[in-house]
Protein backbone atom coordinates (compact mmCIF):
# COMPACT_ATOMS: atom_id res chain seq x y z
CA UNK A 1 0.00 0.00 0.00
CA UNK A 2 1.12 3.55 -0.78
CA UNK A 3 -0.06 6.58 1.18
CA UNK A 4 -0.06 10.00 -0.47
CA UNK A 5 -0.86 13.33 1.20
CA UNK A 6 -2.31 16.12 -0.92
CA UNK A 7 -3.31 19.72 -0.59
CA UNK A 8 -6.32 20.58 -2.77
CA UNK A 9 -7.33 24.20 -3.36
CA UNK A 10 -10.72 25.48 -4.48
CA UNK A 11 -11.44 28.49 -6.70
CA UNK A 12 -14.61 30.33 -7.65
CA UNK A 13 -15.64 29.96 -11.29
CA UNK A 14 -19.00 31.30 -12.38
CA UNK A 15 -20.00 31.70 -8.72
CA UNK A 16 -19.34 28.01 -7.97
CA UNK A 17 -16.50 26.37 -6.07
CA UNK A 18 -14.32 24.27 -8.36
CA UNK A 19 -11.13 22.27 -7.69
CA UNK A 20 -7.97 24.29 -8.20
CA UNK A 21 -4.37 23.14 -7.87
CA UNK A 22 -3.45 19.90 -6.17
CA UNK A 23 -0.01 19.47 -4.59
CA UNK A 24 1.63 16.42 -3.03
CA UNK A 25 3.11 16.78 0.47
CA UNK A 26 5.59 14.36 2.07
CA UNK A 27 3.60 14.13 5.32
CA UNK A 28 0.10 14.78 6.62
CA UNK A 29 1.31 17.67 8.79
CA UNK A 30 2.74 19.41 5.72
CA UNK A 31 -0.50 18.94 3.79
CA UNK A 32 -2.48 20.41 6.69
CA UNK A 33 -0.17 23.42 7.07
CA UNK A 34 -0.17 24.15 3.33
CA UNK A 35 -3.94 23.82 3.04
CA UNK A 36 -4.49 26.19 5.95
CA UNK A 37 -2.05 28.72 4.50
CA UNK A 38 -3.61 28.54 1.02
CA UNK A 39 -7.12 29.07 2.43
CA UNK A 40 -6.01 32.52 3.56
CA UNK A 41 -5.42 33.48 -0.11
CA UNK A 42 -8.09 31.41 -1.85
CA UNK A 43 -11.74 30.62 -1.15
CA UNK A 44 -10.81 27.28 0.41
CA UNK A 45 -8.46 24.31 0.64
CA UNK A 46 -8.36 20.79 2.02
CA UNK A 47 -5.72 18.29 3.10
CA UNK A 48 -6.34 14.75 1.87
CA UNK A 49 -4.79 11.34 2.54
CA UNK A 50 -5.01 8.79 -0.29
CA UNK A 51 -4.19 5.11 0.25
CA UNK A 52 -3.77 3.02 -2.90
CA UNK A 53 -2.41 -0.39 -3.80
CA UNK A 54 1.17 0.01 -5.04
CA UNK A 55 0.88 -2.71 -7.68
CA UNK A 56 -2.57 -2.07 -9.14
CA UNK A 57 -3.02 1.64 -8.26
CA UNK A 58 -6.48 0.70 -6.98
CA UNK A 59 -7.83 3.25 -4.50
CA UNK A 60 -8.19 1.79 -1.01
CA UNK A 61 -9.36 4.92 0.81
CA UNK A 62 -9.49 8.70 0.61
CA UNK A 63 -9.69 10.67 3.85
CA UNK A 64 -10.12 14.40 4.38
CA UNK A 65 -7.61 15.39 7.06
CA UNK A 66 -8.72 19.02 7.29
CA UNK A 67 -10.85 21.62 5.50
CA UNK A 68 -10.22 25.36 5.58
CA UNK A 69 -12.35 28.17 4.19
CA UNK A 70 -15.04 27.28 1.67
CA UNK A 71 -15.12 23.70 0.42
CA UNK A 72 -17.84 22.26 -1.87
CA UNK A 73 -20.63 20.56 0.05
CA UNK A 74 -20.24 17.35 -1.98
CA UNK A 75 -16.42 17.24 -1.72
CA UNK A 76 -16.34 14.23 0.64
CA UNK A 77 -18.77 12.31 -1.56
CA UNK A 78 -16.75 13.03 -4.68
CA UNK A 79 -13.60 11.62 -3.01
CA UNK A 80 -15.32 8.37 -2.15
CA UNK A 81 -16.67 8.04 -5.69
CA UNK A 82 -13.23 8.52 -7.29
Amino acid sequence: MRTTHLRQTFVLKRKRLRPGDRQVSPASSGALRRAEAMAARMPGAAAIQIVADDETDELESATILGQYGEVPVDFAESLQAA
